[in-house]
């Protein structure tokens, strides 16, 4: 699993991509690796199962479980599982480039959800060493 700083980066770089069918298949397989960051954090082994026919919505599932605020990133996978399919069932649909930008930018939201939700559980939401990174949100 590579780290979250070269996911998000790798993340950026995909909707530039020549080829939008497969950058749009890297960043459904790039959602995953962030899920399974999460639930890896957890103390959890990421399922192989797919919901759906999607791991990405299994995986959103697992996460979500005892964890009820993570269900705000539901949508974002549904989204990005949506502009997977249309970019990869109509790879040469007029606004293909369009689209793998859209499913970028909704990729990287949820890069941002994950990451933000890691760092605050790291932190510890109502502790004193939290104070640092509610202060630079602030």
């Amino acid at each position: 699993m590579r780290d979250l700083g070269t996911i998000e980066a790798r993340v950026g770089e995909l909707g530039k991509a020549a080829d939008a069918a497969s950058a749009a298949v890297e960043l459904l397989a790039l959602g995953e690796e962030i899920l399974e960051h999460w639930i890896s954090g957890r103390g959890e082994t990421p399922t192989r199962e797919r919901r759906e026919g999607f791991r990405l919505l299994a995986l959103h599932r697992q996460g979500a479980g005892g964890e009820p605020s993570f269900n705000a990133c539901r949508e974002t996978c549904r989204e990005l599982v949506y502009h997977h399919n249309l970019i990869t069932l109509e790879p040469n649909h007029p606004e293909v480039h369009r689209r793998l930008v859209m499913a970028t930018l909704v990729a990287m939201h949820l890069f941002l959800f994950v990451a933000g939700k890691m760092e605050v559980a790291a932190l510890g939401e109502f502790c004193c060493a939290s104070k640092p990174l509610h202060a630079a949100a602030g």
